[in-house]
């Protein structure tokens, strides 16, 4: 579709949202393997370099405390196929150990080889997270595991109840239930379990962790200078730090929601706008959920939630340990590279976005300044990922030599155009 059209009719726009449905994804890919539950998807130590203790103590809700068995029995849901409708699909096939808690695909894809229409983000340090999905539907991850179990492009149950007798019907399960919560096999106590588990995958540990507690050699010339760049001309930390006065060592992310242009020129968001305020019940969570994976209204972000104009497609701040292993990049994973990322937004894109957010503006920054942001954001790789992240590095490197669609280098050092102004509702 052509960017939306700052001129158009309030009539046309609303007759377009009203007879022109947001089409469900018919796209159908193959779905692998579940993953095994491998040495990366143990639970890890606490004691990392960078782990904020207090924090990370802060985290755990008081209705849910620790246990190892409970952590266990969650680890076993975690990877069990049986938690979806036909068998095929674990909240690992998009959530792998071995791909650092992603799946390496742009969207991910559900039972029957069903596609949807988001990235899947790591489970990696989401314990610390102030909103849990791109468009913050879910606030705990207790919210969060509850969505995909009946999503029917995800795992495809007709309701947690039905997950739930399909667990229960396992001896193995109703004691390990039983030990744990005092009880037989219920929906709140399975998310309670898996929620614990994934509190569990605290990643630090990185060679930037290092050097920020004293090892000036733990990263290199490149990397430092990706680090001051990170925080001045390249304006990461416009969104990625709490606060653009306080360097962040530790979460790289403002919890907050942002458009930063992606998405924009393959739909039309102000038409799906009109037909979400019609269609979509605010605080309907599993109504939202579906429209976010199953429709085109999924570009539409943190506005299918709030129903703000300036929520318009803006989706949140992911924060950036390991994303060099976690790619492809953005809420539809529609960037291959971390340079592909950076083109994106050194050129400051905002053609015909009247939502763009403020902050993104066209950077100026060289190719030597993309390859020392590139160098540090690969210092935030753990040291599980360690190896894998240095093959990630250089594919990603050889790609970005002859590939770079996101390359405009006119519009990166040119002056940041004048965006339209919102259509009136």
């Amino acid at each position: 579709m052509r960017a939306m059209a700052v001129g158009i009719a309030v009539v046309s726009v609303v007759a377009a949202a009203t007879l022109t449905p947001a089409r469900p994804r018919a796209a159908m890919v193959t779905v692998p393997p579940i993953p095994k539950a491998g040495p990366l998807a143990q639970p890890r130590p606490t004691h990392q370099v960078g782990v904020p203790a207090v924090a990370t103590r802060a985290a755990i809700p008081p209705d849910n405390p620790q246990t190892p068995e409970k952590i266990a029995l969650g680890q076993k849901l975690f990877f069990d196929g049986r938690l979806s409708a036909d068998g095929s699909v674990a909240c690992s096939t998009c959530h792998d150990p071995a791909r650092a808690f992603t799946d390496g695909r742009p969207t991910s894809a559900g039972i029957g080889g069903r596609a949807g229409q988001r990235n899947a983000p790591t489970i990696l340090n989401a314990l610390y997270n102030a909103t849990q999905f791109w468009d913050g539907r879910a606030t705990t991850l207790e919210e969060q595991a509850a969505l995909p179990i009946v999503n029917p492009v995800e795992m495809g149950q007709p309701s947690l109840d039905a997950a739930v007798a399909r667990i229960a019907a396992i001896a193995e399960y109703r004691e390990a239930f039983q030990k744990v919560f005092g009880g037989p096999p219920n929906g709140g106590d399975l998310l309670r379990a898996i929620a614990s588990y994934e509190r569990t995958q605290v990643s630090f540990d990185s060679p930037f962790d290092r050097f920020m507690a004293g090892d000036p050699k733990a990263i290199d010339d490149a990397a430092r200078r990706g680090w001051e760049l990170f925080n001045t001309r390249a304006r990461c930390n416009k969104c990625h730090a709490l606060t653009e006065q306080t360097r962040d060592t530790t979460y790289f992310t403002d919890n907050d929601f942002h458009n930063i242009g992606i998405g924009i020129i393959r739909h039309n968001v102000v038409a799906l706008a009109r037909q979400a305020e019609q269609a979509i019940t605010s605080g309907d969570t599993s109504q939202i959920d579906r429209a976010a994976i199953q429709t085109d209204m999924s570009a539409l972000g943190r506005f299918l939630i709030t129903k703000r104009e300036r929520d318009i497609a803006a989706f949140k701040t992911p924060g950036l340990r390991n994303v060099l292993v976690t790619g492809p990049y953005f809420h539809d994973g529609s960037q291959e590279t971390l340079w592909d990322v950076m083109d994106h937004y050194n050129k400051g894109d905002g053609v015909q976005n009247p939502y763009l957010d403020e902050d993104i503006q066209p950077l100026a920054l060289t190719e030597d300044d993309i390859d020392a942001v590139v160098a540090f954001l690969a210092s935030l790789t753990s040291r599980d990922y360690e190896a894998q992240g240095i093959k990630e590095l250089a594919r990603q490197r050889e790609l970005s030599r002859t590939h770079r669609p996101q390359r405009d280098t006119a519009r990166a050092f040119g002056p940041k155009p004048q965006q339209p102004k919102p259509p009136r509702p």
